[in-house]
């Protein structure tokens, strides 16, 4: 049983899917030990507390200093036990030295289909602007493995999702959110728990 450790910052609409998939059977042979955030507000800390997850919040702020919030975090990864850690709507640049204890064994879902609108300053609504500015007819959604670079490690799933006239920053997010990312979070971590990727 693969355990996974859920990284979040906010609402968790991420996390709920992937906790739905384990509930519904799209993810096999995983359960999730952990929901870490860094924001105290985050809504994740509910959806997890509701689904009878163990939900810890860490911040900087508490920490006293970055240093002090990578060991905080580095350490409750450790505690749990964590064979995969997803990054799911996580506004965290995660430390080297987490990568490294972890490498190969960290994945991120990013709201564009990366290479396009994706890397430093590219996150949250950020991404769909762009994407709208720039005219594209598609966008979507993008699962990596996470590397020392921002965005930059190997690709392991994309779907791809139409760009409609008249679509707003919002809408296009609501849009990649259903029909992308809620998809393939659940599909990666069912994949890497089965060996299949």
């Amino acid at each position: 049983m693969l355990k996974v450790a859920v990284l979040v910052s906010g609402g968790g609409t991420n996390l709920q899917a992937i906790l739905d998939a384990i509930d519904e059977g799209k993810i096999r042979n995983a359960r999730i030990v952990s929901v870490i955030s860094n924001n105290p507000n985050a809504y994740a800390l509910e959806r997890a507390k509701k689904h009878g997850v163990p939900a810890v919040c860490i911040t900087r702020k508490a920490c006293g200093s970055t240093e002090a919030f990578n060991a905080a975090l580095l350490k409750a990864l450790q505690d749990c036990g964590a064979d995969l850690v997803v990054l799911a709507g996580c506004l965290v640049v995660i430390p080297k030295e987490i990568i490294r204890a972890y490498e190969g064994r960290i994945i991120n879902i990013h709201p564009s289909l990366i290479p396009s609108f994706c890397g430093t300053g590219f996150y949250g609504l950020k991404v769909h602007e762009e994407a709208l500015k720039r005219g594209v007819k598609v966008t979507g959604a993008t699962v990596h493995i996470v590397d020392e670079g921002t965005d930059t490690g190997p690709i392991l799933l994309q779907k791809a999702v139409e760009v409609k006239e008249g679509d707003t920053p919002e809408i296009l997010q609501r849009r990649v959110m259903e029909e992308a990312e809620w998809i393939l979070l659940p599909k990666a971590i069912d994949m890497l728990a089965n060996k299949e990727a």
